[in-house]
C-alpha cells in the first residue's frame, strides 16, 4: 500500500467508525499527518484524492472537511469510470441501467407522490406537443425523456439506486439520441411506453410499472447493435 493509499484508507477508517461524521472537520495537518505515520506531503495527495472522491472538501483557509457523503456526490465518480469504458461497452451499461431501473420504478409506484406523479404528466404532455412537431425536435425529446427517467429514479425511495441510475443515465444518451435521429417511429414508441409506465405509476401497481419499465429498456437495448460508433458525429450534423 502506497503512503497514498495509507491516507485514503486512514481516513476512511475515522468515518467508519465514527470519529468523524458528515460535516466534521478534520484535524490539522500536522496532527492527522503524525497519527497516520505519514509526511505532510503524502497527506495532501491523500486528502486530494479523496476530494475527488466526494468524501472531503478542502476551504481555502479553513481546513478540510467531510462533505455530507451524500450517495449521489460519492456516485459522482461512477460516471467517470462509465465514460473511460469507451462505446465497445454501450451494451453492457444499459443492461445494467434496465435492471436498476426496473426496480426504481416499481419501487416509485409505493413511493411515487401526487405532485410527482403530476410532474410526470406534464413531461408526458411536452412530449407529446414535440412529436407531433414536424420535424421533430430530438434534443427537446430527449432532454424530457431523461427527466422522465430521473422523476421516476427520484422518487423510488432509494437514494443509492437513484445515484447509481444518474451515474448511468449520460452513458446512455447518445445511442439514444442516434435512435431518435434515425430509427422511424421511435418517439411515438417511446411515448407510448412511458404512458403505460404513468398509468402503472400513477395507479401504484408496482408489478406492472417493473414490467412497462423493463419491456421499454428492453426495446432500446435491443437497438444498440445497429448503433454506429460515430454516432456522435452523426447526431451532430
Amino acid at each position: 500500500m502506497s503512503r497514498t493509499e495509507e491516507v485514503v484508507d486512514g481516513v476512511r477508517r475515522m468515518i467508519v467508525s465514527g470519529e468523524l461524521g458528515p460535516g466534521d472537520r478534520l484535524p490539522v495537518e500536522k496532527d492527522l499527518a503524525d497519527r497516520l505515520g505519514v509526511s505532510r506531503g503524502s497527506l495532501r495527495e491523500g486528502v486530494r484524492a479523496l476530494t475527488v472522491l466526494g468524501v472531503l472538501d478542502t476551504r481555502q483557509g479553513d481546513g478540510t472537511y467531510v462533505t455530507s457523503l451524500d450517495p449521489a456526490r460519492l456516485m459522482s465518480s461512477l460516471q467517470f469510470v462509465v465514460d473511460l469504458h469507451g462505446d465497445t461497452s454501450a451494451r453492457p451499461f444499459h443492461a445494467v441501467r434496465r435492471v436498476l431501473e426496473t426496480e426504481a420504478a416499481g419501487l416509485a409506484a409505493h413511493h411515487i407522490t401526487p405532485e410527482a406523479v403530476a410532474e410526470l404528466r406534464g413531461v408526458l404532455d411536452g412530449v407529446a406537443d414535440v412529436v407531433a412537431a414536424d420535424p421533430v425536435d430530438h434534443e427537446a425529446f430527449m432532454a424530457a425523456d431523461v427527466a422522465f427517467h430521473r422523476i421516476v429514479a427520484a422518487h423510488a425511495g432509494n437514494p443509492v439506486l437513484e445515484a447509481l441510475v444518474e451515474a448511468l443515465e449520460g452513458r446512455t444518451v447518445r445511442e439514444r439520441r442516434w435512435r431518435g435521429r434515425h430509427e422511424a417511429g421511435v418517439e411515438e414508441r417511446t411515448l407510448r411506453d412511458h404512458e403505460a409506465i404513468w398509468r402503472a405509476l400513477a395507479g401504484g401497481d408496482a408489478e406492472a410499472a417493473r414490467v412497462r419499465m423493463a419491456a421499454h429498456l428492453l426495446d432500446v437495448e435491443e437497438t444498440l447493435p445497429h448503433v454506429p460508433a460515430d454516432a456522435d458525429t452523426d447526431a451532430a450534423e
